[in-house]
């Protein structure tokens, strides 16, 4: 069974008992999450695609940690005019693991 849901603005194709990343939540670590916003669901043969979300279906997940991305470098240059810069990024993120699906 997997679901395509939507976290934080992005959508994820999950599963049970998986761990993914997502942007940054208010949430403490340790604490259960629901998400309502399943967009498909998917156990065999019977597929259930939402307009625009599927009613009565809802994600569990719980709040592992909270981490930083790896480092973005963004250099920028212009040739020939002595341009140069150099800039990093570390995006905040969230690890979750997915418990159950309801409805």
């Amino acid at each position: 069974m997997y679901a395509i849901v939507e976290i934080a603005g992005q959508q994820f194709k999950i599963q049970k008992d998986q761990k993914i990343f997502v942007h940054r939540l208010d949430a403490e670590e340790g604490a259960e999450l629901e998400f309502d916003k399943v967009l498909l669901k998917a156990d065999g043969n019977n597929v259930e695609v939402g307009a625009p979300v599927v009613e009565g279906a809802r994600v569990k997940a719980k709040v592992l940690a909270h981490l930083k991305a790896d480092k973005v470098m963004v250099f920028k240059k212009k040739r020939r005019k002595g341009y140069q810069k150099m800039n990093g990024h570390r995006q905040q993120i969230t690890q979750i693991q997915i418990e159950e699906f309801i409805g």
